[in-house]
């Protein structure tokens, strides 16, 4: 039905596993509670056997007050009864203790692996794959996975009874126990052929879902803009879609499923209708007592409820399945950036060289086809050019964010895929275009890079950039709280944030995206200073918007197609008259010489 299920296909990382192998993979997680599940067991075995002891004394019973109807006969009955009840119920409350513990300890762990795999797959997987997809597996799919782990130790207890009750039943006819047994693999067949059916539309159901989050999060982000182009209706026109395909999909699915309980109906009323009729002749022959013959329809249910419990809990079931499944591909999937080796990093003086660098992004289109360059330690370029020209894929390789498809990149000589890559992170500063700052106060924000720094090394940091002026702004200092990415505080006060926190970090190579100047002049003048002192001593690498960082660079690299077409310093290359000059002309000739002068004025001021 395309015009159900359009537009749910599986994610490029998606996988389908049988059955076995995900339960396989759920009893991996299982294996460190071994002890706790084998007392569970034991739970399950002696609650089992209190159930199954209620029956059979009913059943003695009856045939006891046929014989001999004392009030005593009847005290020992109401007795034994309130024994086996009291007896199961404590049983049952501590296999529900230990195993609520287990499956919330299992749960804690996947929910941790799978968080864990996520954030370190490289920055193309979450390019290809909507945040809001990812949000779905990492929270609501790891939930639903204890639902199926739950269903399955209730659905064992049920079989153990089954189990149990057989052996006894088999004691006392063997005719009607095999003509009860002969009921199950009928119900069972009937309820585990809606598996493969009920294994997709559930799937479908976990894909829509997690449509619906990425929709709801990406227009709670934009919200912003979609209020200033007036697209409120726009927004929820698009939601309201995708939630109409939720419901058919739910619909569907629920439909699917309920067809199982007619047909299990239908088959129980037949079973129930031949035991009545072949219990009738036996207790006439005199082959079964009326007592068993309670017991054997009393029985009935014990057979058919397990049965009944993976037909009713099927959607559960499946959905649980269809989670952990959605899970293990989360986990499972290959990264594409790849360390050859993990030879550490203590120290690094900062050079960079290209050599015959091929990259895409995507396979089809080739951003840097046979890339060139080499930067020397506490160098400064400026890479320009036009949108697309390669300026921010050259800033990505540098952080290792992404995998080039050929030639080399060499850090101080040495290939960056035999780095060990968290300590060659540890040596790389990042300032990129919209600085962004996670919940907490100023100082959390520019201690982020370095947990272990002191409260005076954070100050030293923040005094360190516009010689800590601007925290006079702040209504508590380094202790203002920055509001969800930073809402609290200005675009100029969150850049200036940034640039301490790289500077707390002291990195020996900084990459800088810069934002292009959209702040006050005395702000602007702040950044500048700044972005001098970040700078200082430092290989950097700027993706370059404003004029005054293009004229103090070492060298300008000018970028068209993923290519070098010229380079060096501002006054040569304006100078020569080719692209460069072009590109000066037209995106940072605005820039007057005369804001920058003020620029500078207050610049030295502030130092």
């Amino acid at each position: 039905m395309p015009f159900v299920m359009g537009g749910l296909d599986t994610e490029a990382y998606d996988r389908n596993y049988s059955d076995r192998e995900l339960l396989g993979r759920i009893v991996g997680y299982f294996r460190p509670y071994a002890r706790q599940m084998v007392l569970v067991a034991v739970m399950l075995t002696l609650n089992s056997l209190m159930r199954m002891g209620g029956p059979i004394l009913i059943s003695r019973a009856i045939d006891q007050l046929i014989t001999d109807p004392s009030p005593q006969v009847m005290w020992f009955l109401a007795g034994g009864v309130l024994l086996l009840g009291v007896s199961g119920w404590v049983f049952n409350y501590i296999r529900q203790l230990f195993s609520a513990r287990v499956v919330g300890n299992v749960v804690l762990k996947l929910r941790e692996d799978v968080f864990h795999a996520t954030i370190r797959h490289d920055l193309s997987f979450f390019d290809e794959h909507p945040s809001g997809k990812i949000v779905s597996r990492v929270t609501s799919d790891t939930q639903d996975f204890s639902t199926v782990v739950t269903l399955t130790i209730d659905l064992f207890s049920q079989v153990l009874l089954v189990v149990l009750l057989s052996i006894w039943l088999l004691r006392v006819d063997a005719l009607l126990t095999l003509l009860l047994l002969g009921m199950t693999p009928i119900a069972a067949a009937i309820a585990l052929s809606f598996r493969r059916v009920a294994r997709t539309v559930t799937r479908h159901a976990r894909r829509v879902t997690a449509k619906i989050n990425a929709e709801i999060q990406e227009s709670i982000s934009g919200i912003m803009i979609a209020k200033s182009f007036r697209q409120e209706q726009a927004v929820y026109d698009t939601f309201e879609a995708k939630n109409q395909q939720a419901f058919r999909v739910g619909l569907r699915r629920g439909m699917t499923l309920v067809t199982v309980f007619p047909i299990m109906g239908i088959a129980q009323g037949v079973g129930i209708a031949l035991l009545v009729y072949a219990g009738g002749l036996a207790i006439r022959g005199g082959a079964v007592s009326p007592g068993n013959w309670v017991l054997f329809m009393q029985t009935v249910g014990f057979y058919w409820f397990p049965i009944m419990g993976i037909a009713s809990f099927w959607s559960q079931f499946q959905d649980g399945l269809s989670a952990s499944e959605r899970v293990f591909a989360l986990i499972d999937a290959e990264p594409k950036v790849v360390q050859t080796a993990a030879e550490p990093v203590e120290a690094l003086d900062g050079r960079i060289e290209f050599r015959h660098l091929e990259f895409t992004y995507t396979g089809e289109e080739v951003v840097l086809p046979d890339f060139g360059l080499e930067i020397q330690p506490r160098e400064t370029i400026a890479l320009v050019g036009h949108t697309g020209a390669g300026k921010s894929s050259l800033a990505r390789l540098i952080a290792r964010f992404y995998e080039f498809q050929g030639g080399e990149l060499l850090i101080d000589g040495r290939d960056i895929r035999r780095l060990e890559l968290s300590q060659y992170r540890q040596h790389v500063g990042l300032v990129p275009q919209e600085p962004f700052l996670f919940s907490g106060t100023v100082r959390d924000n520019i201690r982020y890079g370095c947990p272990q720094a002191t409260d005076p090394q954070v100050r030293e940091a923040a005094l360190g950039i516009g010689n800590g002026e601007w925290l006079d702004d702040l209504t508590a200092g380094l202790d203002t709280d920055v509001g969800e990415r930073g809402a609290h505080l200005s675009m100029g006060q969150r850049q200036l944030v940034v640039l301490a926190r790289v500077l707390l970090k002291e990195p020996a190579i900084l990459i800088l995206d810069e934002a292009p100047a959209s702040v006050d002049l005395f702000t602007e003048a702040q950044i500048q200073q700044g972005l001098e002192v970040v700078m200082r001593g430092r290989t950097a690498v700027v993706i370059a918007h404003r004029l005054s960082t293009v004229r103090n660079a070492d060298r300008i690299i000018v970028l068209r197609d993923g290519e070098i077409i010229e380079e060096g310093d501002h006054e040569s290359l304006l100078a020569a008259g080719g692209h460069y000059a072009e590109l000066y002309n037209t995106y940072f000739r605005h820039q007057s010489l005369e804001y920058i002068e003020q620029a500078r004025l207050l610049v030295e001021e502030i130092e």
